[in-house]
């Protein structure tokens, strides 16, 4: 079918302000969408209300006159679309309260208690209808959103007028969306790159090189491709934005939450000091041990991912995962 022109004007709820669901919000007031954002920090909402700007990043940013901040999720109801900006373990308690019209994921992790994606909990366990839900994903940090840097993205559905309608609700001239119907390809791609980039951060923290980090990431997207197509996806997916073009920026720039872990962890320190001290949420930390039980019980194998599980359980060194890595058996590459 044909691409839409870009939609404006319509409601639009976002569900947690942390910088990606602030960024989010930011975007579609500016696109002249009337924008509801909802915080379960009472505090935050107030401040928000009563000083008018948004915290962002260690700044404050004017809060436009469109855009609502909220610790009232019954104010997000009639929403044309309901962007889901939340860590995924917020899920389980946040989501099912949601009375979506439309119910789009802009999450990048794993249902700790399945291990699986943040849309097979909303459509296999809470019963939501497949059709009405979507996913956004690709190489988009907050701050490049919003300062308006051109980026681009996937939007995702069972239905293809659905992910038109999702990207056409978001696609500004420095924000571009492409559509999918791989849904659960564009999920995985957005999701498994991020135990990549904590590898190529712990590469780099050793001085291994560029031409290490180059074999990481293309071995890394072999795991990912293998790993993403014993689940159900598509291979293709996988080379695109939310899957390759993803991993390329989560690996190799600084301001990634997850290529800081590795960096981090590369140096000697220790887990726990890190999440402590980082102040938001690196989603390979916790997706690592899930994406490994995903590739056990689909009989794949994810050598890459299994050694960054066994560095975070601090069962081996950083150059000991090297060694292990560079020491495997010759095989095909494909």
């Amino acid at each position: 079918m044909p691409e839409q022109s870009p939609q404006v004007g319509k409601r639009i709820a976002v569900i947690g302000l942390g910088a990606w669901g602030t960024a989010l919000a930011l975007h579609c007031a500016r696109r002249g969408h009337s924008v509801v954002g909802w915080h379960r920090n009472a505090h935050l909402v107030n401040s928000i209300t009563s000083s008018g700007s948004l915290p962002f990043m260690g700044r404050s940013i004017a809060c436009p006159p469109n855009l609502l901040a909220t610790g009232d999720l019954r104010q997000c109801d009639d929403a044309e679309a309901t962007l889901v900006a939340l860590p995924a373990r917020a899920w389980r308690e946040v989501v099912p309260t949601l009375k979506a019209k439309l119910l789009v994921s802009a999450t990048k992790g794993l249902d700790k208690e399945t291990a699986r994606t943040p849309l097979f909990l909303v459509t296999q366990e809470l019963g939501w209808p497949a059709e009405r839900t979507a996913v956004i994903s690709g190489p988009s940090f907050a701050s490049d959103m919003e300062s308006q840097r051109p980026l681009s993205m996937v939007a995702a559905s069972p239905s293809l007028d659905v992910a038109v309608q999702v990207a056409s609700l978001i696609t500004s001239p420095s924000v571009r969306l492409y559509t999918s119907t791989d849904t659960l390809g564009v999920e995985l791609g957005g999701i498994l790159k991020n135990v990549i980039a904590i590898a190529v951060g712990v590469s780099d923290a050793l001085s291994y090189g560029p031409s290490a980090r180059a074999a990481l990431i293309s071995r890394g997207l072999a795991e990912m491709m293998r790993l993403s197509c014993a689940l159900g996806a598509d291979s293709h997916t996988l080379f695109g934005l939310s899957g390759l073009g993803d991993l390329i920026m989560t690996a190799t720039e600084d301001q990634s939450r997850n290529r800081t872990v590795g960096l981090r962890l590369g140096r000697g320190e220790a887990i726990e000091q890190i999440t402590t001290s980082l102040g938001a949420t690196a989603e390979g930390v916790t997706t690592a041990p899930l994406a490994q039980r995903l590739a056990r019980e689909a009989g794949v194998e994810v050598p890459i991912t299994d050694h960054v599980v066994k560095l975070l359980n601090r069962e081996i060194a950083a150059t000991a995962m090297a060694n292990i890595l560079m020491c495997r058996p010759v095989k095909r590459e494909f």
